[in-house]
């Protein structure tokens, strides 16, 4: 039986609500999210004309929310470095070790003693070498063990991993978009799914009422409440709640295993790796006293070193140079130890464990700690998300009216 078109013209205003309302709600969560990472950078005219997402516009809050929940619930630097043993990371160190203590010694003599070092048997110089290549190794496994026992006062994990983040807002925008995939996916489909069953609920108010203001405020409703609902439903209920034959939980907290899985994996492939941890070592505003550390250790050696050939040092003829010497040893080690440090990185790497430290203390936190990883990038500037949907709801529902009223 064909439709009557002049029913059909009649029920059209009508059936057109809910789809409506199911676009509007899909549309808005999808800005949303865009808005919640993008653009990188402000865009318009700064600082109030335009827009920058929130993540990056927030990034220094955002990292340091994150990294509250490494340093405090997820990994301890001292009891990771705890784990590694200064005697192997002089053995991988070895052949570098003899290199430069061989270039050690030729500097300081070259420096101090160039005449005495040129006219010496090579037999001397070679029981020389051989000496400080004892040594060294000695120093290294002190000095190793000296940075276990100080790793808090020449460490800061926590400022590493900001500066990290702050110096690339693609990768904090990518540590939350992969580790809430899956719940993002949700958002996007959810508005279009609430936004029809709201749309129902909306179809029947006018049926029964038709002022002009219905269908816009009706439409800024749906605008909040598609977003409101979806958020509810990522992070609650925080523990399995059972209705009926239906057992209801957070989505987010459903995945923790695998979101812990994936963070781990970000985390410790571009922030916290062995490099970047003795990079930090090196080169952080805690520099200067590892120098003085490393320095020290350097001095005994060469004050050892000395002990086995006092006529050399008498030959020196003051206090001042052999203090030089000293000097300049320490000088060339530093100069060597950004470079010799790197024969470490797969021992301390591997010895280290820091992706499965992660991963397992992750998977364990507790639902509402877990759910406060991911959840703070809502909260940050939630309203205007919030504000925006509402008011493309309500012109949306305008739009509506005009065209069918």
């Amino acid at each position: 039986m064909p439709i009557d078109s002049h029913l059909l013209s009649e029920l059209l205003p009508y059936l057109s609500i809910p789809i409506t309302a199911a676009l509007v709600g899909w549309a808005t969560n999808i800005l949303a999210l865009k808005m919640t990472f993008s653009p990188i950078e402000f865009l318009g005219i700064p600082p109030y004309l335009g827009w920058q997402g929130i993540i990056p516009a927030k990034a220094k809050s955002m990292a340091e929310k994150s990294v509250d929940m490494i340093t405090t619930k997820l990994i301890r630097i001292d009891e990771q470095f705890d784990l590694i043993s200064p005697e192997k990371v002089a053995s991988e160190m070895e052949t570098s070790l003899h290199r430069v203590s061989t270039k050690i010694v030729n500097e300081v003599m070259q420096a101090k003693a160039p005449l005495i070092w040129k006219r010496m048997p090579k037999r001397m110089k070679n029981n020389i070498y051989d000496s400080t290549t004892q040594d060294i190794p000695v120093l290294v496994t002190e000095m190793m063990q000296d940075v276990k026992e100080h790793i808090n006062e020449l460490f800061d994990l926590k400022t590493m991993v900001i500066e990290a983040l702050l110096e690339d807002k693609e990768l904090l925008n990518r540590i939350f978009l992969e580790c809430g995939r899956e719940e993002f996916k949700f958002i996007k489909k959810s508005g279009f799914y609430f936004g029809f069953l709201f749309g129902l609920v909306q179809m029947v108010i006018w049926y029964f009422y038709q002022a002009w203001w219905i269908l816009p405020l009706a439409g800024l409703v749906v605008g909040y409440a598609t977003n409101w609902l979806a958020l509810k439903m990522i992070f609650e209920p925080l523990k399995p709640k059972k209705i009926g034959p239906f057992t209801f939980q957070g989505i987010f907290i459903k995945r923790q295993a695998e979101v812990a899985d994936g963070y781990a994996k970000l985390i410790t492939a571009n922030i916290i790796t062995s490099e970047k941890i003795f990079e930090a070592l090196l080169d952080g505003k805690h520099s200067d006293q590892l120098a003085e550390m490393i320095t020290h250790h350097i001095r005994e050696v060469v004050d050892h070193a000395a002990a086995d050939y006092k006529d050399l040092v008498i030959l020196l003829k003051t206090p001042k140079q052999y203090e030089a010497m000293k000097n300049i040893a320490a000088y060339s080690f530093m100069e060597d130890l950004p470079i010799i440090i790197r024969d470490v990185f797969d021992y301390t790497e591997e010895t280290l464990d820091v992706e499965n430290t992660l991963r397992n203390k992750m998977a364990s936190l507790s639902p509402k700690d877990f759910a406060g990883f991911l959840r703070p990038i809502f909260q940050e500037d939630e309203w205007k998300l919030i504000a925006v949907g509402s008011v493309l709801g309500m012109l949306a529902g305008l739009l509506q009216y005009w065209l069918f009223f």
